[in-house]
């Protein structure tokens, strides 16, 4: 009987009993699926590669990245020195607010200049808006056309998509809301206030170098994995119960998948490459775990036969 209880529990899934062989042109992807870190590699790779997918998104992002890499270069021409003499003055001389002095984080020494660390961090953070701002529009459209774009790189078309197949014996219960996610989504909106508490709780951490890259990225893990797959969910016509247990049993693969998206994406300047990069990555795990599907599906229908 398959259980939740880490990481391993996952492999046992292509030990179950409805499924006891794996076919050749399952075992690539079965190995691919035991890991999922490697879909974001692989979304990167085709991204850059394949010219279905990097044509059409330079061609929409283009004009957007010129002007905000201009702003953006003036921005930081002017304002470099200015925001590193304000961190100097206010921030590195105030520890017990934020940790910082001028070598020291929290009291560790560091091998370098915390100021103009501090000062680069917050640049790069300002120039990624500005190029958000001049790419708003244009890079959410390249964004959701990178899923079909990669589908029809595979050579797959709607018909690809079947309904749900629960593939364990004993699925998950999985939990409803705690009331805090409640209050949230009821006075807030589910995607506004959502975001607006992650952005308060995690604001301490950006104060850390790289470990606080980490840590954001770690809490935005599995809301990164399932905003990346939503489409793959809604292709499916997946109810959110189904979607919920869907996770449940894969919780350290979606996990591991959305901490490293999460943290590529939360890297200045190029983590907007990676927004789209990660479609299409969360596109060829969605082709991988479908073809799962479908293989399932065979099986039980064959079993019902036999019957």
């Amino acid at each position: 009987m398959l259980t939740t209880d880490g990481p391993e529990a996952q492999d046992q899934l292509f030990e179950s009993p409805h499924t006891p062989d794996v076919p050749k042109n399952l075992a690539r992807a079965t190995l691919r699926l035991q890991f999922s870190p490697t879909y974001v590699i692989v979304g990167v790779y085709r991204l850059f590669t394949d010219p279905l997918l990097y044509a059409p998104a330079w061609d929409k992002c283009k004009h957007g990245t010129r002007r905000g890499a201009i702003v953006g270069a003036l921005w930081a021409a002017f304002t470099f020195n200015i925001q590193r003499k304000f961190i100097e003055l206010f921030l590195a001389n105030s520890p017990r607010v934020t940790g910082l002095s001028n070598n020291t984080v929290f009291g560790f020494k560091v091998p370098f200049s915390l100021p103009t660390y501090a000062a680069v961090l917050f640049l790069g953070s300002q120039i990624t808006y500005i190029l958000g701002f001049f790419l708003y529009r244009n890079i959410r459209i390249a964004r959701e056309r990178a899923w079909a774009q990669t589908m029809t790189s595979r050579g797959k078309g709607p018909d690809f998509w079947q309904p749900y197949v629960e593939e364990w014996e004993t699925p998950p219960v999985v939990a409803g809301d705690t009331k805090l996610e409640k209050f949230v989504k009821k006075w807030l909106g589910e995607k506004v206030g959502l975001f607006a508490v992650k952005r308060i709780l995690l604001l301490p951490f950006n104060f850390y170098p790289f470990v606080g890259m980490v840590i954001s990225a770690w809490f935005k893990a599995l809301g990164t994995a399932h905003n990346l797959h939503r489409q793959y969910f809604e292709s499916k016509k997946m109810t959110e119960k189904e979607i919920a247990v869907f996770m449940e049993e894969r919780k350290w693969e979606y996990r591991i998948f959305g901490f490293t998206a999460a943290l590529l994406e939360g890297l200045p300047i190029i983590g907007l490459v990676f927004t789209i990069s990660n479609r299409v990555g969360a596109a060829m795990w969605a082709h991988d775990l479908e073809k799962r599907q479908h293989f399932v599906a065979s099986k039980m229908n064959t079993n019902k036969r036999v019957e």
